[in-house]
């Protein structure tokens, strides 16, 4: 199995940790690799298993213990969640996540999206694209999921460069120059959009957390967000 494959691999990783520590430490951060998931739901959730996902991201997580050069400290749970983070990414752009029924289906979202923003004037509510595409609020829910997966992929693309995301843990001055980039980009952009990003990159809320503090509906924010990600996509593009 990958998966099995993967862990050997990773065990002949040079350690200085004694296997005892390692293990603690496993069940220590096990809690990250079920976060990154839960943050990830927009992609995850279209096509990848859950339970494979999970194994890579144990993966992961016993890969950022062996590289992290020292035993964990206050730093080591957002580093070693943005190689689980990365790790899953690449399992997810590994697998064919967008076969040909989920690319017809999102892109009928956004004709009837468009279609009726013209017709009424303003952006159509849940019910109404619900009615229109005659579809339940999960299953609306499902086609926000599905066209937003893209507009993530393109950016997280865009900003690991080829999907190196667990690089050295002292590599201090490249994420300060992605930083510096966000920022300047995120800048731009009106608040809203601002503040759904800062909430789900720099707080780590999923979509259906979001939806509770902005008191809208989740099929919303996922909208809303990819609106967000596309914006932001287009900045940091012309900015190269």
């Amino acid at each position: 199995m990958l998966v099995q494959a993967e862990w050997s691999e990773q065990a002949s990783d040079t350690s200085t940790l004694t296997a005892q520590k390692e293990s603690e430490l496993l069940a220590q951060y096990a809690y990250l690799v079920k976060r990154a998931g839960a943050h990830m739901r927009t992609q995850l959730g279209v096509i990848v298993d859950v339970d494979d996902i999970q194994q890579i991201g144990l993966v992961a997580l016993l890969s950022s213990i062996r590289r992290y050069g020292r035993d964990a400290d206050e730093k080591f749970a957002a580093y070693a969640f943005k190689c689980i983070r990365g790790a899953m990414l690449d399992e997810f752009r590994r697998v064919d996540w967008r076969p040909r029924q989920l690319r017809q289906k999102s892109h009928k979202l956004r004709d009837c999206t468009r279609a009726l923003t013209k017709a009424l004037g303003r952006e159509p509510n849940d019910s109404e694209l619900c009615e229109a595409l005659k579809v339940s609020p999960d299953e609306l829910l499902e086609l926000h999921y599905i066209t937003q997966a893209e507009a993530m992929d393109s950016l997280e693309s865009l900003l690991d460069d080829g999907g190196q995301y667990c690089a050295a843990a002292d590599d201090t001055l490249s994420k300060a120059e992605s930083t510096m980039e966000l920022q300047t980009a995120m800048a731009t952009l009106p608040a809203r959009n601002k503040l759904l990003l800062q909430l789900y990159y720099t707080y780590e809320m999923n979509m259906k957390e979001i939806a509770l503090t902005l008191e809208l509906t989740e099929a919303r924010v996922c909208q809303l967000h990819k609106e967000a990600l596309v914006a932001l996509t287009r900045k940091l593009q012309h900015s190269e």
